[in-house]
């Protein structure tokens, strides 16, 4: 039996020069959930999430990253005993968290001082 309804063609997309637009479409987003991906992709930081000041937190989880690593390279790597390398990171994760917060207010203090300076040359 023929086809009694006509298949619905698509727009074509494509310029008199003969270029077809290969990308998505820029128009209105089909779904509420690509609505919210399009917005937060768009989305640019605040100045106060760019630049926040350092936080003890913040050097405990780098830290304990930075420590387990190190335990691990050593047990995997250099073949060293899973006491002594665990101990041996908890010796790094004390001497990691201070030394890196330290050091990163050092730096997050001296970015402010040049923001400071730049703000009030202009």
């Amino acid at each position: 039996m023929a086809q009694t309804r006509k298949k619905r063609q698509r727009k074509r997309r494509g310029t008199q020069g003969g270029r077809v637009d290969t990308g998505p479409r820029r128009g209105r987003p089909r779904s509420r959930e690509e609505a919210k991906a399009r917005a937060r992709s768009n989305r640019r930081p605040t100045p106060q999430q760019q630049d926040m000041p350092p936080t003890w937190r913040g050097s405990f989880v780098r830290g304990l990253v930075a420590a387990l690593i190190f335990a691990v390279a050593l047990i995997l790597i250099f073949k060293k005993s899973v006491g002594g390398s665990l101990l041996f990171g908890a010796f790094m994760l004390a001497f990691y968290v201070p030394a890196g917060y330290y050091i990163d207010t050092a730096m997050w203090r001296r970015r402010e001082r040049a923001r400071i300076r730049a703000r009030s040359s202009e």
